[in-house]
């Protein structure tokens, strides 16, 4: 059995569930978030509990995947409905920089051309010199969207150059020592 999969998602009293055959939408006054589950489990609101409960229909391998992984997600919804997500990065470079034009997040990270990333809908993207601070309700939106920015110039260990998240440790090489007894 999941442990995580046996866990009710706890509801807060401001959010509204939905449940109709397969799609589960989750609401907070304006922020609403929709998904749909795999056929393998079953979704059902305890009103008693005020909790969103989670159920394998059998007991075969592909039911037993998606148990817990159907109750994180929908945990997630009912977190990014609530508070939100963000993820934080931080551009390390001379000379780099992020903009904001439109809806587009232009990199300049020492490249011969900026690197232009479309927003996706639903994401903010806030610049404060050189940090970047993405945030929006759905959480693999937030994160894969804060993947491929730090994607376009990964950290590099010798100078430390490059987009890392900021909570991020870059183990740092020394590089190339000068040879003692070489003249």
């Amino acid at each position: 059995m999941s442990r995580i999969g046996k866990k009710p998602v706890p509801l807060a009293s401001s959010v509204k569930v939905a449940i109709v055959d397969r799609q589960v939408t989750v609401e907070n006054g304006q922020n609403r978030l929709s998904w749909t589950h795999g056929a393998e489990v079953t979704v059902e609101h305890d009103a008693a509990s005020n909790a969103i409960v989670v159920r394998r229909i059998s007991e075969s391998r592909g039911a037993k995947a998606k148990h817990g992984m159907t109750r994180a997600l929908i945990a997630n919804m009912v977190e990014g409905v609530t508070n939100g997500f963000s993820k934080e990065l931080e551009i390390n470079g001379v000379g780099w920089s992020a903009a904001l034009e439109k809806n587009k997040l232009v990199l300049k990270v020492g490249y011969a051309d900026a690197r232009v990333m479309p927003l996706l809908p639903g994401l903010t993207v806030e610049i404060n010199g050189s940090r970047i601070k993405v945030s929006g309700l759905d959480k693999q939106a937030v994160g894969q969207f804060a993947a491929d920015v730090r994607r376009q110039r990964p950290p590099e260990p010798y100078n430390g150059k490059g987009i890392k998240y900021t909570d991020e440790q870059i183990v740092r090489k020394q590089g190339k020592a000068f040879a003692a007894g070489a003249a």
